[in-house]
């Protein structure tokens, strides 16, 4: 089968890969259909995160499931599912609490698209996929929902959707006025893309913030937030940033953090949700006094994505609106070049 390859210094090709066998009793056989850049793609493809080129990329996607194991139930032949970027098994303790991306039947941080970081899983954007776990991980698209609208619920919107979903509506429970802060990338030049940021904003708007402020640098995200209903800024002067209970640093370095913290109000709430560096700095004292909750880690992307795909049944979420360019299959390699550029935010590659 074509498996899309990433390889240092830019190389980006299909390159022909083994294709999965018959699955076994609970795995299954899946073809995708249209297959979303992460937040962190851009970086992988730039070479600058700790994932080691070359790998087979791709981790968010809606697939039409070819083949199903003998014991596999809750999905059939010929059905669209979401496929989650995490593997699990279904069966742990950590899966059976609804914590599938802490699964501990498989090796840790199993994840398709990340190389050998993630494991042997191989990445979603090619011709076929083997998932190991189809009762634990597939989840039916439902009806009148495009897979490419839905391509990024896979893991960028889940991931929004837990920033918010958790924590608003008892906040606005409280305070109907509750502003929300959403902070991105405080240089123009960020490998990282904003979209999960995005989505964070038009899930807070269809739960009822009224105000929902999103900070970046890049004149592009800021454009685009102002189309969603968003009010964005520029990060500098950041004291003018809004001071908000429910907070989301997405600048993935310490200093941003504690920006966002700072910009946190009392008995807040701020969740980061991508680091890659080892340590950094805190106003534990600060936050101590002010009663602020940080939370830090990855999601449980297969435990939000039931509740985004209702949020989009009801005809509420709309994340295509945030996707900047649509390709297929054939025009990947360009695609992601220019996805690459500062302008991008969310790229769709759609199977024929």
């Amino acid at each position: 089968m074509r498996g899309f390859v990433a390889s240092p210094g830019g190389r980006l090709r299909w390159r022909s890969l083994p294709a999965p066998g018959r699955p076994g009793p609970a795995g299954a056989v899946v073809r995708p259909l249209a297959v979303a850049t992460c937040d962190g793609d851009r970086a992988i493809l730039l070479g600058r995160t700790p994932f080691p080129l070359p790998l087979h990329l791709g981790h968010e996607c809606v697939a039409e499931v070819l083949e199903v194991g003998a014991d596999v139930s809750s999905v059939r032949a010929g059905q669209n599912v979401v496929v989650p970027f995490q593997i699990s098994c279904g069966a742990c303790g950590p899966c059976r609490q609804q914590r599938p991306g802490s699964c501990t039947g498989v090796p840790p941080v199993s994840m398709y698209g990340f190389g050998v970081v993630g494991g042997l899983w191989g990445g979603v954007l090619a011709d076929l996929v083997a998932v190991p776990f189809a009762d634990a991980m597939l989840v039916p698209l439902p009806d009148g929902i495009d897979p490419i609208a839905a391509a990024s619920v896979a893991d960028n919107v889940s991931d929004a959707y837990r920033t918010v979903a958790p924590h608003l509506p008892r906040l606005l429970a409280r305070d109907p006025d509750t502003e929300v802060l959403m902070v991105g990338s405080l240089t123009r030049r960020s490998p990282f893309t904003s979209s999960a940021m995005l989505y964070g904003g038009l899930i807070a708007k269809i739960l009822g913030a009224r105000k929902v402020h999103l900070v970046d640098a890049r004149p592009a995200v800021r454009s685009l937030a102002e189309r969603l209903g968003l009010h964005a800024h520029e990060p500098d002067p950041h004291r003018h940033w809004p001071v908000a209970p429910l907070t989301v640093d997405a600048t993935t370095t310490p200093s941003g953090l504690r920006r966002v913290l700072s910009h946190t109000a009392p008995d807040g709430i701020c969740t980061c949700v991508w680091s890659l560096h080892h340590r950094g700095g805190f106003p534990l004292v600060d936050c101590y006094v002010r009663n602020v909750t940080l939370h830090i880690g990855r999601s449980h992307a297969r435990t939000s994505i039931p509740q985004v795909l209702e949020l989009m049944t009801k005809a509420k979420l709309r994340p295509e609106l945030v996707t900047t360019n649509t390709a297929s299959f054939d025009e990947a390699a360009e695609a992601l070049r220019q996805h690459c550029g500062d302008s991008a935010i969310k790229t769709i590659l759609v199977a024929k």
